[in-house]
């Protein structure tokens, strides 16, 4: 299997490498973004957890038996770990992210330790950067690869955050390491990524194809994130219809991947094949995400469900802004922006999500607020982005065009 940002148990830590889903993630839009939601704070003094976690424990015995022995011994490092682990890689996998809040909860007494073994550095920076904490995440993974530099999942992190962050020189050096550690083979996955990263899609979608063939990288989480990355260059190259394709067969193979459904509701929607978007987003307990894509879905329709479907994302912001949650979720953004609910807020949003994270979802969202509300250069932190790393896809593209064209662009006016 090849290396990607996937945890996997404590007990089955290794140095081979295995593709893994990001953030993102993005995150890496996405992965993965790379969007945490912060639905509760703990005290400092607090170790508590929302309900909502133990119904789902209830449901996976491996993990009611973590959180048993967590809650049985708060402070035993060990088990505070193994439980950090299990649900932030359960937040990966559903999709919902408020499962971070669970691992910042069981890692609070070391959450300033100096002291930790390389899996303690690498589970807080992972919790960090959910909570939007990017660089002192990023300074703990450094930290457990001081440590542990053979472990493959560390340098994976690694290479997302600095794509994150818009340091492509880091990444690439990252990309080295890889290769030196685990092999070229392994080596090529990322260094595919970050060629349609960085406005070289044709070589990528190559590279990424010849990676879904090689035997070692057979496994379904390996053909999940594989198949993402293609759908993702394919979709960037401006090669919609087959992006599409490409996500629509592996979801047959795992309908229950909440990336591939996202990314596909997203792209269905951005295409205008909103009856598609609709029921690929639909579901009975969406995550904020699927449910803000349902309800553009419905909007393109002119589907009469929108108004419910407005009610209940409209609900879930006051529910959040009542919890006095600090941190940037892009369902907002997109609710705010590309609805249209309050342009001039989510482009004071994306000015402060910008400080944070590069992302192109963010890039996208935060020109379409400057246009909306005459203001394109307040966009120009994005467009300076897009030169120095030459990403490009054809929304974007079309965006930047029109920004540039726009009279007060020219003119120098905010």
């Amino acid at each position: 299997m090849v290396n990607k940002p996937q945890l996997k148990p404590v007990s089955n830590q290794g140095s081979a490498g295995y593709l893994g889903r990001a953030l993102a993630i993005c995150m890496v839009t996405l992965l993965l973004p790379a969007v945490a939601q912060e639905r509760f704070k703990p005290a400092d003094s607090a170790v508590i957890l929302a309900p909502p976690v133990h119904t789902q424990l209830d449901r996976k015995g491996s993990l009611r038996a973590l959180d048993q022995a967590w809650r049985a011994q708060p402070t035993d490092l060990q088990a505070s770990l193994a439980y950090a682990r299990a649900v932030f890689m359960l937040g990966l996998a559903e999709g919902d992210l408020r499962w971070f809040g669970s691992a910042k909860a069981a890692l609070l007494p070391w959450w300033n330790a100096t002291d930790l073994p390389a899996e303690g550095y690498f589970l807080r920076g992972l919790v960090k950067q959910g909570f939007h904490d990017f660089e002192a995440g990023l300074q703990d993974i450094h930290q457990a690869i001081a440590k542990e530099p053979r472990r493959a999942e560390f340098w994976s992190w690694r290479f997302i955050l600095h794509l994150l962050l818009a340091d492509v020189t880091a990444a690439k050096q990252d990309i080295e390491e890889i290769a030196r550690y685990f092999g070229a083979e392994e080596a090529q996955v990322y260094r595919a990524v970050l060629l349609y990263r960085t406005g070289q899609a044709q070589p990528a979608i190559g590279l990424l194809k010849t990676a879904l063939q090689a035997a070692n990288f057979q496994d379904a989480s390996s053909q999940d994130w594989l198949a993402f990355h293609l759908g993702e260059a394919h979709r960037v190259a401006g090669q919609a219809n087959q992006a599409i394709a490409v996500w629509e067969k592996q979801r047959k193979a795992n309908p229950n991947s909440h990336l591939l459904r996202l990314s596909l509701a997203e792209l269905l929607n951005q295409q205008g094949k909103h009856l598609q978007a609709k029921a690929v987003a639909s579901a009975k307990a969406p995550t904020d995400a699927l449910l803000m894509q349902a309800l553009l879905a419905s909007r393109g329709l002119k589907d009469p469900d929108e108004a419910r479907l407005a009610s209940q994302m409209d609900a879930r912001l006051k529910s959040q802004a009542l919890r006095q949650e600090s941190l940037i979720e892009r369902p907002k953004l997109i609710y705010w922006i590309a609805y249209d609910k309050d342009p001039a807020a989510g482009l004071a949003l994306s000015i402060d999500n910008w400080k944070l994270q590069k992302e192109p979802p963010d890039a996208v969202l935060f020109i379409q607020a400057a246009l909306k509300t005459q203001q394109p250069r307040a966009a120009e932190p994005v467009v300076a982005w897009a030169e120095k790393t030459a990403y490009a896809e054809p929304q974007l593209t079309q965006l930047i065009q029109q920004l540039k064209a726009h009279p007060l662009w020219a003119g120098g006016g905010k």
